[in-house]
């Protein structure tokens, strides 16, 4: 009996990955060749959300902004553990429940640590 090739699994998902770059690749060098090249002194000035430009850009400001920006990724990122787990709930039985249940135990451990810390708190 012959085993089977697991490397030709594989092959639907590069042809897919070979598309999707082959696509974006055209695309591009597509818009590149065959898009209009008029620069004018309007286009080449730094464009934000329609406010005039004015100052320095390394202007300071609050690390709030970043550390609420982790924050919610960070949460995100584990909270995309909860998908796999609720799809094969029955397989996993109790002790997957109670795994969870711990995992779930420590994001909210975490999550009160940073509301007593102040981490959400805006001035």
């Amino acid at each position: 009996m012959e085993q089977p090739n697991h490397l030709s699994e594989y092959i639907p998902i590069l042809m897919q990955f070979a598309v999707g770059a082959g696509f974006v690749i055209t695309t591009m060098v597509a818009t590149h060749y065959l898009g209009p090249k008029r620069k004018t002194a309007d286009k080449l000035e730094a464009f934000e959300c329609g406010i005039d430009s004015k100052g320095n850009a390394r202007l300071p400001f609050s690390i709030k902004y970043f550390l609420t920006a982790i924050l919610f990724v960070l949460f995100d990122v584990e909270l995309i553990f909860l998908y796999p787990w609720a799809m094969s709930f029955k397989e996993v039985g109790f002790a997957g429940f109670i795994e969870m249940m711990i995992f779930m135990a420590v994001l909210l451990m975490g999550f009160i640590y940073i509301i007593k810390k102040g981490a959400l708190k805006w001035e």
